[in-house]
């Protein structure tokens, strides 16, 4: 009885101490935001285009040379992205209490209607605290501290390099390492692999979602709609919830300056764009059991957004996604990954 206790006791201990080192480590890392935001958008960019590299290598293509090509297509990509965008961001951000005021109108235009016809749904104080402007205020927020990241840039990108002419030797550094246990080799590789694969196909599925809305926008005359295309792109790699909050600024602008009806189509076309890009292609290409369930995708959001600030919020469901692959990798922490996944991967 007295081993019983004892061990309980331990495994108490234990408990409070890995609860003390988490506080710790979150704690390290909201005080090193300004440092680990760089760093991990350098480490997406770099998976992201590690196939191209490897590509490039196996037509013959010296690493260093493939590495040039690669940061000429990146500086090209984002110069373009700046070059369309910025402006656009300029002048929403200007536009933003305009755009504030006239969602205010129209939503008491709305309680108007109903009033008229006998439904008092709220008084003057309510409709202070819901603000319907809060939604661009947030829009604004969040494309403003991407934005910030312009002055990083160079060091973005000078990681970036570091890490892909790293990425060309890894694979034999790994072995020479864990040359006495191949399992964990496998189980490294393999971890590895599935991130990569996961933000290979989230990126191109993103990029598709930014393509297909902005041209919805477009044929709608819907302003800023390349501004709107990167906020879908961007809020794609949030599953279930990312398509709604990219959907509310394009929605309420065209409620604002085209009327109902034309904000009734730019939500349906958002709707058919998460049906089909969301909940069709993406599970098909990434298969089972890569899914993460509503509940943390929502936490997720809120804890990466607390932590990092606006591009925590970005980059929240791939920090989690890399947590769920890398606990589903090694049989202790299996159930850790269960626990993290979507009603599918619990019905195995």
């Amino acid at each position: 009885m007295t081993e019983s206790i004892q061990s309980g006791f331990n495994r108490a201990q234990r408990l409070l101490l890995t609860m003390a080192a988490f506080v710790v480590v979150i704690a390290g890392l909201r005080a090193a935001q300004e440092l680990l935001v760089p760093f991990l958008l350098s480490l997406f960019i770099a998976i992201i285009v590690t196939p191209l590299l490897n590509w490039l290598r196996t037509k013959g293509i010296p690493t260093s040379a493939a590495i040039l090509i690669i940061l000429l297509i990146i500086i090209t990509f984002g110069f373009l992205i700046a070059v369309m965008v910025g402006t656009s961001l300029t002048d929403f951000s200007s536009s933003l209490p305009h755009y504030q005021e006239g969602l205010r109108e129209k939503t008491a235009e709305l309680l108007s209607f109903f009033e008229a016809r006998g439904l008092k749904i709220v008084d003057q104080t309510f409709m202070e605290l819901i603000d319907p402007g809060a939604a661009m205020r947030l829009t604004s927020i969040l494309l403003t501290g991407m934005g910030n990241l312009v002055g990083d840039t160079f060091l973005i990108l000078l990681v970036v390099v570091f890490m892909l002419l790293e990425a060309a030797t890894f694979s034999t550094k790994l072995d020479k390492t864990l040359l006495s246990n191949s399992s964990k080799v496998e189980r490294f590789s393999s971890f590895i692999e599935s991130i990569k694969r996961y933000m290979v196909i989230k990126t191109y599925t993103s990029m598709a979602t930014g393509t297909l809305a902005s041209i919805w926008l477009t044929i709608w005359g819907v302003d800023y709609a390349l501004l709107w295309g990167l906020f879908a792109f961007m809020f794609n790699y949030i599953p279930n919830i990312g398509s709604i909050i990219a959907a509310i600024p394009p929605v309420l602008l065209a409620l604002v300056l085209l009327g109902p009806w034309t904000a009734l189509a730019v939500a349906l076309g958002y709707l058919v764009l998460n049906l089909s890009i969301g909940s069709f292609l993406e599970p098909r290409l990434m298969g089972k059991g890569l899914g993460l369930s509503t509940l943390i995708v929502f936490l997720s959001l809120l804890f990466w957004g607390w932590v990092l600030g606006p591009v925590g919020m970005i980059l929240s469901v791939p920090l989690t996604m890399s947590m769920k692959i890398g606990l589903a990798s090694f049989d202790e922490t299996q159930w850790l990954s269960t626990m993290l996944g979507g009603a599918s991967q619990a019905k195995k």
